[in-house]
């Protein structure tokens, strides 16, 4: 049966995953300086709604479907560290370069830009693959199911649209501007070690 104790594991997990350096939370940055607070919530908003999917998936046995078909596991995490490794290349490439402002994204593009990030996040796919497995009891209801995904969309839509809103403020962006070349950098070596440790590891 599904306790507030299960939740609140389940929600600290979540929010450490969601502020460490990955593929989510570079986009949302990106976004919110590009397009501004709007289009980094509504990327966000994307986001968050794909991870709750990927949850859900998980919480109907997605680890059952992985143990019948391993090779679609093995498929998936390999597209998704060739995915991080790109983005990793990209990012420090793109570390000197200014970030320009540009005309704000429609709400859809937006939308679709963070689901698809995390349709093939790695980072999202095992965390709904493990964690949820180890914090969630088995034989969960419907509505307990439900009750997981509804709240993990909403508490990552908070999160995003939080640090949204600091991107697209004038002193935060400042800040962020000046430091840039060195904490994309920084950022791009931990995605591309993230992307060589999916790999290598089984």
């Amino acid at each position: 049966m599904l306790s507030v104790a299960h939740l609140l594991a389940f929600n600290l997990a979540l929010l450490l995953a969601v502020a460490s350096p990955g593929p989510a939370f570079l986009v949302c940055v990106r976004a919110s300086l590009q397009g501004g607070r709007q289009e980094g919530i509504l990327t966000g908003l994307g986001l968050a709604v794909m991870a709750g999917l990927w949850t859900l998936a998980a919480l109907l046995g997605l680890d059952t479907i992985f143990t019948l078909f391993p090779y679609a596991y093995t498929v998936m995490k390999i597209s998704g560290a060739l995915l991080v490794m790109f983005i990793a290349v990209q990012t420090w490439r793109g570390a000197a370069k200014a970030i320009v402002t540009a005309p704000p994204a429609s709400s859809r593009r937006a939308v679709l830009r963070g689901l698809l990030l995390n349709l093939g996040n790695p980072k999202s796919i095992l965390f709904s693959a493990g964690v949820l497995l180890v914090i969630f009891p088995p034989g969960l209801s419907a509505a307990e199911m439900s009750l997981i995904t509804a709240n993990q969309i909403v508490l990552e839509t908070v999160v995003y649209s939080v640090l949204a809103t600091l991107m697209s403020r004038d002193t935060v962006r400042a800040r962020y501007m000046a430091f840039k070349p060195s904490l994309t950098r920084a950022m791009a070596l931990v995605l591309g070690g993230l992307g060589l440790r999916l790999l290598i590891t089984s």
